[in-house]
């Protein structure tokens, strides 16, 4: 929107789910305990497959131009999850009611509309196109996912990628295994040491005031059934194969670290190539060097914060500490492996000057080789209550830290996804 740029309008919904533009009100977002107007840099049209959602509970505001105050709509406030690959510059503002529910566990942006279009605070991160699906058959999808329980009737671990994960979850992941390209998921943990506040496939007790989206796999898949789906994915896709242990559907991956080194011995044996990855906690320093032994590519870290206090409060460690961590990191490159981190970004705490120092600090220390932006799917007001984000300081915004990064980290990879790496 640079160079000819106009303010949107604020976008609301009313009660029986119809969307529109504010004839008078002009669009505001919130970064921490921050509400302005976005700059044309944080925003972006909103891409294709993104989804737009209702906001229960929640009275959208906008900034009238005339008085120069933020003005209260009788309507909901409208957010967007933006497609992967983008990552969220803003929140959405709005009149939060006394008796509004928690919202479920996905990201939440700041949208508006200007020059006949949506538009939405976020920017894009990665141009790879693994998790785009537009021109793709849902019926093609479902006669593949079929197949493939029919070809491998025994293989546990294939029939939940499929029947549960792709035909019920739409994971991205599982579906593209069923198309035989981009990257595999390999869930094997059914168990894990932390207990995150944003959990998506497990959550204790009602402790964060909603439900996960997913229900966590329930059983441990053996090497053979691990090794048969990477095989046959390694047979699908031929240039550039990359297999992901650790996803959203299970636990912490390395508590299985055994499984996944006997299972990558074999496949590597069985002349499997490609990039193996685990998408970890990194928690367990001695299974990330026993993972590497096997065959593994790289590792990829998710974190909230690189400081131990607001890295605890929304990972609730069992067992380890930040600085197995760090430890674990440590290992990894030791041992020659790719190191990512996968920062859950929160805008208005992630680019706050405390915690950019603490990231940066991180990324230099142990030589990591990539930071991938994802979102972090929560409700924003339970995050700003666990962090006790009043007081942190204003944020930078999301254009000046990813600025700040390329000139401070010279050489570190920024992206969204799992990088093939032969």
């Amino acid at each position: 929107m640079a160079g000819r740029f106009t303010r949107p309008r604020l976008v609301g919904a009313t009660e029986n789910g119809e969307i529109y533009d504010h004839p008078d009100l002009l669009m505001v977002c919130r970064r921490g305990d921050e509400t302005a107007l976005p700059g044309p840099e944080e925003l972006m049209p909103l891409p294709e497959e993104s989804e737009l959602f209702l906001l229960p509970g929640r009275r959208a505001l906008g900034l009238d131009p005339a008085r120069g105050a933020l003005s209260e709509t009788e309507d909901l406030a409208v957010a967007a999850f933006p497609a992967p690959g983008h990552t969220l510059t803003a929140h959405p503002e709005y009149a939060r009611d006394a008796d509004a529910p928690v919202l479920p566990l996905f990201a939440y942006g700041a949208v508006g509309f200007a020059s006949g279009r949506l538009y939405v605070c976020a920017r894009k991160v990665d141009d790879d196109p693994r998790q785009v699906f537009r021109g793709v058959d849902t019926e093609v999808l479902r006669r593949k996912a079929l197949d493939l329980q029919n070809r491998y009737p025994r293989n546990r671990l294939l029939r939940r990628l499929t029947a549960v994960c792709a035909l019920t979850y739409n994971c991205p992941a599982a579906r593209n295994l069923c198309l035989g390209r981009y990257e595999a998921p390999l869930p094997v943990s059914d168990s894990c040491n932390a207990r995150c506040v944003g959990c998506i496939s497990l959550q204790e007790g009602g402790e964060s005031g909603c439900s996960a989206p997913q229900k966590r796999m329930t059983f441990t898949p053996d090497a053979g059934e691990i090794v048969e789906v990477m095989l046959h994915h390694a047979s699908a896709e031929t240039k550039a194969p990359i297999y992901s242990f650790g996803q959203g559907c299970e636990g912490e991956p390395l508590l299985r670290s055994a499984l996944i080194a006997d299972a990558v011995r074999t496949f590597r044996a069985r002349g499997g190539r490609g990039t193996v990855n685990v998408n970890s906690n990194a928690s367990l320093p001695d299974a990330v060097e026993e993972a590497a032994e096997a065959g593994i590519t790289s590792l990829r870290v998710s974190l909230n914060s690189a400081d131990p206090e607001a890295y605890a409060r929304y990972y609730r460690p069992c067992g380890y500490g930040f600085g197995d961590v760090r430890a674990g990191i440590g290992r990894a490159k030791a041992a020659g492996l790719f190191v990512s981190l996968n920062l859950l970004f929160f805008p208005g705490f992630s680019d706050t000057e405390a915690e950019y120092a603490a990231l940066a600090d991180l990324v230099r220390a142990e030589r990591v080789d990539m930071l991938q932006l994802r979102n972090l799917n929560i409700d924003p007001d339970v995050y700003h209550e666990l962090m006790g984000n009043a007081g942190r300081g204003p944020a930078m915004g999301f254009p000046a830290y990813r600025k700040r990064l390329k000139k401070e980290c010279p050489g570190l990879r920024i992206g969204y996804f799992n990088p093939f790496l032969g």
